[in-house]
């Protein structure tokens, strides 16, 4: 009977938790959920540093990581930290998995070892889509980082998405994101959206990124995603050009989600017309 009484406790407690955790985010200013009626077509676009598989309780699981992704149902997808850091930047999740489940086919790049999967971690990932150009950017800073920059159609238009992973650095992050701004400026316009692990969590004039502005709209809607078990930071974001690309940003927030990383995926409502249409005029 105790044995009883403390397994319903426990799942009270994970209720509640699971609960508080749901209503701070929808809470928290520049909150926009996803609707789920889709009438127009609209991709969806996550991202999500994988903390190269190991979960917040130590274990090493991409099979559960990939369950994550398969419950963001999305249409492009950046991840960060999908390799191994250190000797051999090995690829830490079974593409065949991953399409069988999610239908997410990985993006082809010059990766750092035979066996890796992404550009200083980052990969990206489509489903129903075709794949254009594909740059490669090393990014300034005391760390080594870099960039994917990739252009896409789909039926309802054409995206670029570029997919980072910020430095730890404040004046680091200050000239990477300066030179992802002229990067995009010397490219032909188009839809565009910046994701990833930015590791800033100000906003305003006082935020590290405030140089993406005016290409990219800044007021955007941040939505925390770290700590996975209690988010606080924004340090993971979207960010996107036209301002009216992006219609509805929020964090995924599952039983699964909370252990797999220490950082929740977020996602984005993507109206790829509405921004072209904005673009012509």
């Amino acid at each position: 009977m105790i044995e009883l009484l403390k397994k319903h406790r426990n799942e009270l407690h994970r209720r509640f938790n699971q609960e508080y955790v749901l209503n701070a985010v929808r809470n928290r200013k520049g909150h926009r959920p996803i609707q789920a009626n889709n009438p127009r077509g609209d991709l969806i676009l996550a991202s999500y540093n994988v903390h190269k598989c190991v979960g917040i309780d130590k274990v090493f699981n991409p099979t559960r990581v990939i369950e994550v992704i398969r419950e963001l149902n999305a249409d492009v997808l950046a991840l960060q930290e999908a390799d191994k850091r250190f000797g051999e930047r090995i690829g830490l999740i079974d593409l065949d998995r991953l399409k069988q489940q999610t239908g997410l086919t990985h993006v082809p790049i010059k990766a750092m070892s035979k066996q890796g999967l992404g550009w200083h971690g980052n990969a990206l990932f489509i489903k129903n889509g075709e794949i254009g150009d594909i740059r490669q950017i090393r990014l300034p800073g005391m760390e080594p980082r870099g960039a994917l920059i990739v252009d896409f159609a789909f039926v309802s238009g054409h995206l670029r998405v570029v997919a980072a992973h910020f430095g730890l650095l404040r004046r680091s992050r200050s000239l990477q994101a300066k030179t992802i701004r002229s990067l995009l400026e010397n490219l032909k316009p188009m839809p565009t959206i910046l994701t990833g692990d930015l590791n800033e969590w100000r906003v305003g004039k006082r935020s590290s990124l405030a140089t993406l502005a005016p290409y990219f709209n800044l007021r955007l809607g941040t939505v925390p995603s770290f700590p996975s078990r209690f988010p606080v930071l924004a340090l993971d974001r979207i960010f996107a050009f036209p301002s009216n690309l992006v219609t509805s940003i929020e964090t995924h927030i599952s039983p699964l989600s909370r252990i797999a990383s220490d950082h929740l995926p977020i996602k984005a409502r993507i109206d790829l017309a509405g921004a072209e249409e904005t673009m012509r005029y």
